[in-house]
């Protein structure tokens, strides 16, 4: 979606956007990089100030530039505050979480599923349900009343 850019009032006294944008924005972008301490978010971060400039027909009256560092400045303490949030969040929740597995642990699990059903296979029939039962520490009472007869 396009949105149209603010036009030059008859006097030239409106700044354009590209004129403001070229001027300021690696300024605005490196003071925003300062408080928030990624580079690449700050830069989107600058860009968002310019769009809402440009969408502020009142902020395009004489101090433009001041609004643009304020608009910045107020945009980069919001995003440094959703940063400290995110990571007390993070850091509260870590352990009721789980934590994605590692290709090694993958591995590891596949390992030992496989050695499993290997020693299951050469068990017989019988044998290798009562250890399947035990190791799910399953309640013989509970089997025998489920219709487990031969157990």
């Amino acid at each position: 979606m396009s949105l149209p850019l603010p036009e030059e009032s008859h006097h030239g006294s409106l700044p354009r956007l590209d004129d403001l944008f070229a001027a300021h924005y690696e300024c605005v972008a490196r003071v925003i990089g300062r408080v928030i301490h990624d580079q690449a978010r700050a830069e989107e971060i600058a860009v968002d100030v310019f769009l809402k400039w440009s969408r502020n027909p009142r902020a395009h009256r004489n101090g433009a530039e001041g609004w643009i560092y304020r608009a910045a400045a107020r945009e980069a303490l919001d995003e440094w505050r959703r940063q400290a949030r995110r990571y007390r969040f993070a850091r509260i929740f870590a352990p009721f979480l789980p934590t994605p597995r590692t290709p090694e642990q993958f591995y590891a699990a596949e390992s030992e599923q496989r050695n499993v059903r290997t020693v299951l296979a050469a068990l017989q029939g019988r044998m290798a349900s009562l250890l399947l039962f035990w190791a799910e520490a399953t309640n013989w009472r509970r089997m025998r009343a489920g219709g487990h007869r031969s157990l």
